[in-house]
């Protein structure tokens, strides 16, 4: 029954006249997710509306799903296009739209008309009137409810007549790219990937890097860090991973600096290099899935201590979430079942006993002082030997 789609968004609505830049970029994300379904389809821009018209037939289930994975789609309307041949014909039209669309006949309704073509003979609430009348006559057992209705009927009067009566909920935020690129610390666990995907909702496409550590950390440890860079892709579009090899780098500052400070020390390491890549890939942030006093390298001392190496801003979507907030959006993305999956990441190798959980940051620097002789070497070599995978699905 269904051949068309109508796309609603909600911010983008604000954007005033850059707005037609942040649709357009839609219709491009759109484009871009349709074609991982069966069928050809066409995109129609059109005064404050975004359609999705099938060319040919299609699995309606697949394209919503899709759909459904889009940023910057606030709501997927199903609709019905109808050809203006009077108001009598229409009638007969959205009769037989309810009759085949809602089986069961007891409910309640509200017609809400929209009269964009002024030159209708019938204004918006003539519509509604009368268009409540001929289904009440057309079916007994429904009645009309105008504050919670159980069907809410959309009349769109346009250069045709759009008729559709649900609409299923899209993932909000801003369509990816219209917000700059940033660079994710992407590891093994659940927060990183869900912080991805914050970070992309808000329209930054993002790129990621990933710190190996053989053969303390396993191939199947970096295989689960690129299931999860695929998964997010579902929602952001390709990730350009990078790997690093930090095996020697870690091993070089467990041997030169104390025990309860590794991981502070460790971290800062890894948010140079990310930041260096980030440089190069015209990155304009870095993103963690910190959140504060989560664990002991997250206190808010220690995340000064990491910030203290970043010229680079560095987001933290997660940073007052709890912990089951972000368990609740892994599992709503796909991402949670491999998150858990018992692979140890290079942070979880050398954690300390006792990590210190409020470092001085004039300690740290110090301490750091240890690493001076080889520590540019290593991480020159880490950046020369890194590894590009494109994860996507």
């Amino acid at each position: 029954m269904f051949k068309s789609f109508l796309i609603k968004y909600a911010e983008i609505g604000l954007k005033g006249k850059n707005r037609y830049l942040f649709e357009d970029a839609l219709v491009q994300q759109i484009k871009y997710a349709l074609k991982k379904c069966d069928g050809e389809f066409a995109l129609r821009k059109t005064s404050g509306r975004i359609y999705v018209d099938a060319q040919t037939d299609f699995d309606f289930d697949e394209v919503v799903e899709s759909l459904k994975k889009v940023f910057g789609i606030s709501g997927i309307c199903p609709v019905v296009q109808m050809e203006d041949e009077g108001f009598e014909k229409l009638c007969e039209d959205v009769i037989k739209y309810i009759d085949e669309v809602y089986p069961d006949k007891n409910k309640t309704f509200k017609v809400m008309a929209r009269r964009a073509r002024k030159n209708y003979p019938l204004d918006s609430m003539e519509i509604n009137a009368k268009m409540g009348g001929a289904i009440l006559n057309a079916f007994s057992e429904m009645s009309v409810d105008v504050h919670n209705p159980d069907i809410m009927l959309n009349i769109e009067i346009r250069e045709k007549i759009y008729v559709y009566s649900e609409i299923i909920p899209g993932p909000g935020g801003m369509p990816v790219g219209t917000g700059g690129k940033a660079m994710l610390l992407l590891s093994g666990g659940i927060d990183s990937p869900v912080a991805g995907y914050m970070i992309a909702k808000r329209g930054v496409k993002i790129d990621a890097v990933y710190f190996h550590a053989p053969p303390y950390t396993s191939e199947r440890a970096k295989q689960k860090v690129v299931d999860l860079a695929k998964i997010v892709s579902r929602y952001t579009g390709p990730i350009y991973l990078h790997v690093i090899n930090f095996t020697d780098i870690q091993m070089y500052i467990y041997e030169k600096c104390p025990h309860d400070e590794l991981t502070i020390i460790m971290r800062r390491y890894m948010m140079k290099i990310a930041q260096q890549i980030a440089n190069e890939t015209e990155c304009l942030g870095l993103v963690t899935g910190e959140s504060i006093g989560q664990v002991a390298s997250q206190t808010m001392q220690s995340l000064i201590a990491t910030n203290d190496v970043c010229d680079l801003p560095v987001y933290r979507p997660l940073i007052a979430f709890d912990k089951q907030d972000i368990v609740e959006i892994s599992e709503k993305i796909g991402t949670y079942e491999t998150s858990i999956l018992p692979y140890e990441d290079c942070c979880t190798i050398f954690v300390a006993k006792h990590p210190v959980t409020k470092p001085n940051l004039n300690v740290i620097r110090r301490h750091e002082e240890n690493l001076a002789e080889n520590i540019d070497e290593l991480v020159k070599t880490a950046l020369e030997t890194k590894e590009l995978i494109i994860a996507t699905e």
